[in-house]
């Protein structure tokens, strides 16, 4: 029972999450519109006056509400990490009963322990790879715009690089090893899993890729 609980509370905190990222995705979409200020902009002029183009009061706002939302979301997804840790322990321990005593020689063959699981068994293979950052900024004509990306993905894997430590080292390191080769990325797009190819390459603007990640 406390098993059923915790995998019927870590659906919510999925959805939760989902509803986190769908109003960061607008509020994002609505700030780097063309013209628009921007995640970081200044809302300043040249001489130092509040820009008149924009609603400055408005995206002081939406700014505050993405950085709350940001940690409501890292949050959550602290969260379901925990929950599948404790999911997935009570699974392999179910398993492990079901083939005998695991100090014994009377093991299931490899890898049919999984398969004997009880139908219950926490089945949260999908959310073992865990998005890692999110595209919040794309500039216009860049590789990262070309190559079909788009502003709220969240990126599951780039190249070899997965959920870890020291994730920014790590894409930058991977994009600079990589240009004018093609590399293999996962994405979350709108709760589906997309496969897509970019290749870090130069072009008129800043970067290789031309495109912002926020760690999530």
């Amino acid at each position: 029972m406390v098993g059923t609980n915790l995998k019927a509370d870590t659906m919510k905190l999925m959805e939760q999450r989902s509803g986190l990222e769908a109003e960061m995705n607008v509020i994002i979409e609505r700030l780097t519109q063309p013209g628009g200020p921007g995640l970081s902009g200044n809302l300043v002029d040249s001489e130092g006056f509040p820009r008149s183009d924009i609603d400055i009061p408005s995206v002081r706002a939406d700014r505050l509400r993405l950085s709350v939302l940001r940690n409501d979301h890292k949050d959550i997804t602290e969260k379901i990490n925990q929950n599948i840790q404790v999911l997935h322990s009570a699974r392999l321990t179910s398993a492990s009963k079901e083939t005998g005593d695991a100090g014994t020689t009377d093991l299931a063959p490899s890898g049919t322990y999984s398969t004997n699981a009880p139908a219950s068994a926490f089945n949260f293979d999908v959310i073992v790879s865990r998005p890692f950052a999110m595209v919040d900024e794309i500039s216009e004509a860049s590789p990262a715009a070309e190559d079909g990306l788009q502003l709220g993905d969240q990126v599951l894997k780039f190249g070899t690089v997965e959920y870890g430590e020291n994730l920014l080292q790590r894409l930058a390191a991977e994009v600079q090893s990589n240009q004018g080769h093609a590399v293999p990325m996962l994405i979350l797009r709108q709760g589906a899993k997309v496969n897509l190819t970019v290749t870090p390459r130069a072009w008129q603007g800043r970067g290789l890729m031309g495109c912002h990640f926020q760690i999530i």
